[in-house]
């Protein structure tokens, strides 16, 4: 047994007894209803009140994870407020508005508190990681990463998965696998705080592209070369930007990329297969309720590639096509026509 699993039976581990989530999209709804579900007091907090009312009244959430029945114990508030009491909180907001939730939470959160990053992005104006977000408006507070590969409808239904839990205090760690950890979700911890959000990160790019692929009818050849390259990608771009090899293929590393390339329930694939069939960007999105983190990452991504000299063609064909009028037919053909290189560069 690693040192990881010694410390999840120490008798003077820190206890979480009260979780707060913040987010009521379907994703922040399962987690809520994995940390109910594991006996945690759990409150979640959403702007919508109609999403708050349906999951403190009806125990739903028919607007984010229809047809799926949540833990009666899980309850909701509007209130931001409210969560200040919480012994740890899952920020679970998309990535794209972090910095204006965690300016919200500050005058009631508590410096000792925990805050479990579980957005998957980079910010647009910034480039900045999640972690560095918070850094800069809760520095005291402890940080952690979970992340993996998951679909929300399947967690909320309390299906097997595995995340990634990255913490720089690995007593810390032990702590929040065990308040949330159970048979099915299965926290592995990682030190690598930065790796765990390059892979969520990167992954939902290159989900646009494996989508865009599927909607132009490549094949899975084509699907299966895009994954793999894409990984190269990926672990090029985090070991610039410090992370370790290893995370880039573990669970929230190559493990997220699989899962979010190969299905449509992933919302970046099925944008990328919609612009792949000839559809518009504005008339995807206009009939979206969740969020394609990879839309708002691509040209951060790019950008933060060629600061850092790491080569990313998958990843910049993306954001040559979503951020111009490029033609999906000469972007891929300028793929295609790059030159023969060794695998492992």
């Amino acid at each position: 047994m690693g040192r990881f699993g010694h410390r999840l039976h120490m008798e003077n581990k820190k206890t979480f007894r009260s979780i707060g989530i913040l987010g009521g999209g379907a994703w922040g709804t399962a987690l809520g209803c994995v940390s109910a579900r594991k006996g945690q007091k759990t409150l979640l907090w959403a702007r919508n009140e109609a999403v708050v009312a349906d999951i403190n009244h009806n125990h739903a959430n028919h607007l984010y994870l229809p047809d799926i029945a949540l833990e009666p114990r899980l309850k909701a508030s509007t209130n931001i407020a409210d969560l200040g009491g919480c012994d740890a909180l899952l920020l679970v907001s998309p990535a794209q508005t972090m910095r204006q939730i965690a300016l919200a939470l500050r005058p009631h959160l508590d410096v000792h508190i925990p805050l479990i990053i579980c957005a998957k992005g980079i910010e647009q104006e910034t480039g900045a990681l999640m972690s560095q977000v918070l850094d800069d408006v809760l520095p005291k507070n402890p940080v952690a990463v979970l992340s993996g590969p998951n679909f929300a409808g399947e967690v909320a239904r309390d299906l097997p998965a595995a995340v990634t839990l990255a913490c720089h205090d690995e007593a810390l760690g032990a702590a929040l696998a065990d308040a949330i950890g159970a048979p099915t979700f299965r926290p592995y911890y990682s030190p690598d705080v930065i790796g765990a959000q390059i892979g969520g990160a990167v992954k939902n790019v290159l989900a646009i592209a494996c989508g865009m692929v599927a909607g132009l009818a490549l094949g899975e050849n084509a699907r299966a070369a895009l994954i793999t390259r894409g990984l190269a990608e990926m672990t090029r771009f985090g070991l610039a930007l410090g992370a370790l090899r290893e995370t880039m293929t573990g669970l929230s590393g190559v493990g997220d990329l699989i899962l979010t390339c190969s299905s449509e329930q992933s919302r970046n694939m099925s944008l990328g297969k919609a612009l792949g069939e000839g559809r518009k960007m504005t008339d995807i999105l206009a009939e979206r309720r969740g969020v394609a983190e990879g839309a708002a990452s691509a040209a951060v991504v790019q950008k933060l590639a060629l600061e850092a000299g790491v080569d990313m063609p998958i990843v910049e064909a993306v954001a040559t096509l979503l951020h111009s009028d490029a033609d999906v037919g000469d972007v891929l053909k300028h793929l295609l026509n790059r030159p023969f290189r060794h695998e492992g560069i």
